[in-house]
């Protein structure tokens, strides 16, 4: 019943800022006991996490991302946003949101939004 759907900016270019949001349906952001996730997958690579919200408000980041990773909620529209600056062509993939339960089981994932970064 649980539905997320990404949607991204498709083509960028380097230095400027990715932003996404995850709108999700069947179920609440602030329900207690998840997680909602940015993952992203480069091509030919394996799944990278990105970051979370817990349904607290409070967000974490992989460290190799923290600097320039935002991750954000609006729950008046059930919508959790990812914000990546200064991106370059490595940042190219695949970005899926998720969502995680306290078994740590990424139950529920949106369709991905592919960005390419390129000048």
């Amino acid at each position: 019943q649980v539905q997320l759907e990404e949607s991204g900016p498709g083509l960028v270019k380097p230095s400027q800022t990715l932003s996404f949001t995850c709108t999700v349906s069947g179920g609440s952001i602030t329900a207690n006991g998840y997680r909602w996730s940015w993952i992203r997958q480069p091509p030919g690579k394996g799944l990278e996490w990105i970051g979370y919200i817990y349904e607290s408000g409070s967000s974490y980041y992989s460290p190799s991302l923290r600097s320039r990773t935002s991750i954000s909620r609006d729950t008046s529209k059930n919508q959790v946003s990812l914000h990546l600056t200064s991106v370059t062509p490595e940042d190219t993939a695949v970005y899926y949101c998720a969502r995680g339960d306290s078994t740590g089981i990424f139950d529920h994932w949106g369709q991905g939004t592919q960005v390419t970064v390129s000048s």
